[in-house]
């Protein structure tokens, strides 16, 4: 059917819709500064639990790229004040899906005039829309079900335009509470952003996750179809599975102590064997087969890191065991962690001490068996009042998808009550750990997708 002028002033009419709620955005930004001034200079009391609900429901409207940064923001304990955390934390990557006269204009920028000819079938309809693009079911010509991602227009110049809001907000967070630098937050979530837009990335990373979990037969990852794929629309092979927490509401713990077990090693081998981590555990971005493997998605938040840092990872765990101070200074500083006093690696040691439990302890056990509140409320709100008191702290870039990755992937243990010796599982993982092995292996796996380490800047760690 062609496109009828109503169709296109439809179309504009939603994405003039986006300007406008970004616009809302700018205002509760805005609002924010104005009222943090009447706090601390007029004596005026902020609301801050009655703005964050302001500034999550216009970033939940907007559904674009600061929302994916307010979801990054919010499990990074203590990067933003608990009230606007818990509000969010809520926010879902669900935005409205894009016309089927707008898709078609999008995909003939991308394949061609002729581009619905080289599917056998293409459904109208998205299956799933998210901060960036939406996701349409297709069959190819030779039978494979795919998945046909597609980047919303303009993304380069919202996302820019987000992260300069960002800055706003951390700025306005910093003039209130000084126990946590975000500046290299900011500059990290940047990047990684940035690298998102780029499917031909995207697709990359996916082959590198093919070649790292080679030998995990229970994780799954889609397959990139070059020949239908641009910087802007990855298409990849479709797998069926269903969603993580539908399966955990009916699941017995022992089908939930499988899923945890496959999660685990879909993380944690590609970063103690090659220095790789999935910087994304989404609820959204694994599903469960029948057989209770899992199939690992979306790929644009990927990092790879000096093999130093990973065996500071592992030096840290030893110090910690071993009541090691000079061991785990040692790993604070490979991290890049920078003027180290006594008293902040105290601190330190008390936030490292919680992340570190569940793998400190040889025996059967929840992941938060000895820890209270969602992600450790009570420990980060300690931890955050003493860093205060020695002075704050500038957390350093790669630490940072790091630790939401270790705490993202904490909170589906949690969802699936998951009773694990996690003891032994890292143990099974470091026990011959070694980083000029690490570095080796990177190095192949880099090559063998067509990635270098000494060239491919954007994407190893500095």
């Amino acid at each position: 059917m062609a496109e009828t002028p109503r169709d296109r002033d439809r179309d504009e009419r939603r994405f003039g819709g986006r300007i406008r709620r970004y616009a809302q955005v700018g205002g509760a930004v805005s609002g924010l500064a104005a009222r943090w001034a009447g706090e601390r200079y007029l004596g005026l009391k902020l609301d801050k639990a009655q703005h964050a609900a302001e500034l999550k429901a216009a970033l939940g409207g907007l559904k674009g790229p600061l929302m994916k940064v307010a979801q990054i923001m919010s499990t990074i304990p203590e990067a933003l004040p608990e009230e606007y955390t818990l509000e969010l934390a809520q926010l879902q990557a669900n935005a409205p899906h894009m016309g089927w006269p707008f898709v078609k204009r999008r995909m003939t920028s991308e394949l061609g005039p002729t581009w619905q000819r080289r599917f056998e079938s293409f459904d109208h309809e998205a299956s799933a829309a998210a901060s960036l693009g939406q996701v349409h079911k297709a069959v190819h010509h030779d039978g494979r079900k795919l998945a046909c991602k597609l980047q919303y227009p303009d993304m380069e110049s919202v996302v820019e335009a987000d992260l300069r809001q960002l800055r706003i907000i951390i700025s306005i967070y910093r003039r209130y509470d000084r126990a946590i630098d975000p500046s290299e937050i900011h500059a990290e979530i940047a990047d990684r952003l940035r690298e998102e837009l780029d499917y031909t990335r995207e697709a990359r990373n996916m082959r590198l996750y093919t070649h790292m979990l080679a030998d995990e037969p229970t994780v799954h990852v889609p397959e990139p179809v070059e020949d239908l794929s641009t910087r802007r629309l990855l298409t990849m092979t479709w797998l069926d599975g269903a969603p993580l927490l539908k399966v955990a509401d009916t699941a017995d713990l022992e089908q939930r102590n499988r899923i945890a077990y496959h999660m685990f090693r879909a993380w944690y081998v590609p970063f103690y064997r090659y220095g790789v981590i999935h910087g994304d555990p989404h609820l959204g971005n694994y599903t469960v087969r029948a057989d209770d493997s899992i199939n690992l998605l979306d790929f644009g938040a990927v990092r790879v890191f000096r093999p130093n840092f990973v065996k500071g990872v592992i030096d840290l765990y030893w110090a910690l065991q071993r009541d090691d101070r000079d061991l785990a200074v040692s790993a604070y500083e490979t991290w890049g962690f920078k003027n180290l006093s006594n008293e902040m690696i105290d601190v330190l040691n008390q936030w490292a001490a919680f992340i570190y439990a569940p793998l400190l302890e040889d025996r059967e056990r929840g992941i938060a068996d000895t820890n209270s509140g969602v992600y450790g409320r009570e420990v980060a709100e300690k931890v955050h009042a003493d860093l205060r008191r020695v002075g704050g702290v500038t957390p350093p870039r790669e630490f940072v998808l790091m630790d939401r990755a270790a705490i993202g992937l904490g909170s589906v243990f949690l969802h699936l009550k998951a009773q694990r010796n996690w003891y032994q599982l890292f143990h099974d993982l470091i026990g011959d750990f070694d980083a000029d092995a690490v570095a080796e292996r990177q190095r192949k796996a880099l090559d063998a997708v067509g990635l270098s380490v000494a060239e491919d800047k954007a994407t190893v760690a500095r």
